[in-house]
């Protein structure tokens, strides 16, 4: 019997074949979940549908994909119509991943002190408040003792040049994941955060990932960078009850660099 046998819920966030969401996503479709998935909407004017196509790919393999429908994570009303569409697909939930983020390119490129007022409000309403308006509108529809998880980065926790306003941002992520976690707590559902080392997706293009993965190659513990399917696994763990008496956590899946406290064999390797 699989991990997710029987088990219902919600996938938010996959773009492509690359994203975090999507190796989440294939653990529980394997361990015999079944999944509503969102999609990024498409511009009015774009005939060919390039987010749907691209999500859309990847579910249709699945029987157990039972819909993908588009979600602007700043929009109440289409955060509600998802719910919505859950409740009338599931009933109810036992799992909701959230794997949202954005900001303008232009101020993740930018110094952290140069970042434009727009600039800041827009990622930290998508980021950020999008997790407390997506399990407000999903406490219906949560099962007692369901399961929520966000993806967050360790630019949160420390200071990580380059990733500029998005540190900010999953800053007061992982502070609004601790404070849904104290305010579901009473129905036993649980919220955590798994923050990933880098790994190439189209978020990580854009917070320089190249650069990263040659810094966690060289001074991890592991002396590796992590993969796609040790992201899936872990948060396929924190979102089944296997880690039924966790919450308000950050799990790092980074082969130990956050544990760190010095640069390590890179230190030796240089000395050399």
């Amino acid at each position: 019997m699989g991990l997710f046998e029987g088990k219902k819920g919600l996938i938010l966030g996959v773009a492509n074949d690359h994203s975090i969401a999507w190796a989440i996503a294939q653990q529980i479709l394997d361990g015999g979940g079944e999944c509503g998935f969102t999609h990024l909407p498409d511009r009015p004017d774009d005939e060919r549908q390039r987010n749907r196509k691209r999500v859309a790919l990847l579910t249709d393999q699945h029987e157990a994909a039972r819909f993908l429908v588009p979600m602007d994570a700043s929009n109440d009303d289409d955060i509600r119509a998802v719910m919505s569409r859950a409740g009338e697909e599931f009933g109810k939930i036992d799992f909701l991943l959230h794997s949202i983020a954005f900001a303008n390119m232009d101020d993740l490129k930018n110094d952290t002190i140069r970042t434009s007022r727009d600039g800041f409000k827009m990622a930290m309403e998508v980021s950020v408040y999008s997790l407390l308006a997506v399990c407000n509108a999903a406490q219906e529809v949560l099962a007692d003792g369901a399961s929520v998880l966000t993806m967050t980065y360790y630019g949160g926790e420390k200071a990580v040049p380059g990733y500029n306003v998005m540190g900010i941002c999953k800053a007061a992520l992982d502070a609004s994941m601790r404070y849904l976690a104290y305010d579901l707590g009473p129905r036993g559902i649980r919220v955590n955060a798994l923050s990933a080392g880098p790994v190439r997706t189209l978020a990580g293009r854009g917070a320089g990932v190249d650069d990263m993965l040659q810094l966690y190659d060289k001074m991890a513990p592991l002396g590796r960078n992590i993969t796609h399917e040790e992201v899936g696994r872990s948060g396929a763990f924190l979102l089944s009850d296997m880690s039924d008496g966790i919450t308000g956590e950050i799990l790092h899946v980074d082969a130990g660099y956050n544990m760190m406290g010095s640069p390590g064999r890179l230190l030796e390797a240089h000395r050399s």
